[in-house]
């Protein structure tokens, strides 16, 4: 049975690109795998920064743990748990700045965990996630996709390559402010077009 993750970041709420498309595309990923089954993970209620005290906590043995790190890798941990579950990620990438929104930067760090996530080896880092897919659905006023000013999608890409991902789509609907309608109607398109 398929496990789907939803992942949104937007601050917009229900007037949020990104989670309009993420929204379609679990909808379209759900009817053509009626079994499906899906968790939702919302950032933007907040994501807490990794730290010193993170480390700590993590890399502890859990039954060395004082009662603060127990708290702070069992957040972590069930970040982690979700993405192992999934076989499919779909996550709303809007661009802010130019870059990923910091809860979603957040998010990805408590992911990059050696051992977890990745090992290194004598040919180089090696990526623990294989055989998931994701679908990204970005969404920018401005910013092109791929373009010189885009520090967002070449980076979650990459990150989710480093973690043995390597079978990443996006769905784009940038340049809002020149083409709103017309930009999402290519999107809601391109969702259509998507394999299941």
């Amino acid at each position: 049975m398929t496990h789907i993750l939803r992942i949104d970041s937007s601050l917009k709420g229900e007037a949020s690109v990104s989670r309009r498309l993420t929204g379609r595309i679990v909808a379209k990923l759900s009817e053509a795998s009626p079994g499906a089954t899906v968790t939702e993970r919302d950032l933007s209620r907040g994501v807490p920064q990794i730290d010193a005290g993170w480390i700590g906590a993590v890399y502890t043995a859990p039954e060395a743990r004082n009662a603060d790190q127990a708290s702070i890798a069992d957040y972590s941990d069930r970040l982690l748990s979700e993405v192992k579950a999934a076989d499919i990620l779909v996550i709303g990438l809007p661009v802010y700045n130019f870059g990923l929104p910091a809860t979603l930067k957040s998010w990805i760090d408590h992911l990059a965990r050696k051992g977890e996530t990745f090992r290194y080896t004598a040919e180089g880092p090696e990526g623990l996630l294989k055989g998931k897919r994701a679908i990204v659905a970005l969404s920018s006023d401005g910013t092109k996709m791929g373009s010189g000013i885009d520090f967002a999608s070449g980076y979650l890409k990459h990150m989710l390559g480093f973690f043995g991902i390597s079978d990443v789509e996006f769905v784009a609907a940038d340049q809002l402010v020149f083409d709103s309608e017309g930009t999402i109607r290519a999107a809601e398109d391109r969702i259509e077009s998507l394999a299941a």
